[in-house]
């Protein structure tokens, strides 16, 4: 089982405990508005991503992990890998992204488990590059891709729901920098 442990995050594989903390971050409007459609998530949509993502990590040997708090076991939400489908300018390409419960934001887990992910992606999955696709405006997640340096390469409009996007990437030279 892939397993990394930060100083204060264990990022795993899904269990079936987590459908239900999970569900609770994906019925959040105000996180999931920078997610696909915008809109929340049903405990049923929940368990088809889990699945998803799960599937991913069997074909790919990478996925979206849990984001587990080292010292209370509580589920922070998800940060991860998954092949780019959209927009046109990434497709195929491996993207990171991720999802934290409101109670997580601001306290640099997001940054901390996207770090890990990263190097996870660059180092131990032996991946040239990775890209990552983030709303225009979302400033938190602009300060993250900083903070992972990667840089701004352009933007896009996202094919089914529309809205503008900033795609970033970075690949392994810039990386070992």
């Amino acid at each position: 089982m892939t397993e990394i442990r930060t100083p204060r995050l264990v990022l795993r594989r899904w269990l079936d405990d987590d459908l239900v903390p999970l569900s609770e971050i994906h019925a959040d409007p105000v996180v999931m508005q920078g997610i696909g459609d915008g809109r929340p998530r049903s405990p049923e949509q929940t368990a088809e991503d889990i699945e998803a993502w799960e599937e991913e990590w069997d074909e790919e040997g990478f996925g979206m992990f849990a984001v587990e708090l080292l010292g209370s076991g509580e589920l922070a939400g998800a940060v991860g890998l998954s092949v780019a489908d959209a927009p046109a300018e990434v497709a195929g390409q491996v993207a990171i992204s991720w999802r934290l419960g409101r109670a997580f934001w601001g306290q640099g887990y997001a940054s901390e488990a996207a770090h890990a992910t990263l190097e996870f992606a660059l180092q131990d999955r032996g991946l040239d590059r990775v890209v990552a696709v983030r709303r225009t405006g979302d400033s938190a997640s602009a300060n993250v891709l900083d903070k992972l340096g990667m840089q701004a390469e352009g933007t896009a409009q996202h094919p089914v729901h529309g809205y503008e996007v900033v795609v970033h990437g970075i690949d392994l030279t810039q990386y070992q920098e």
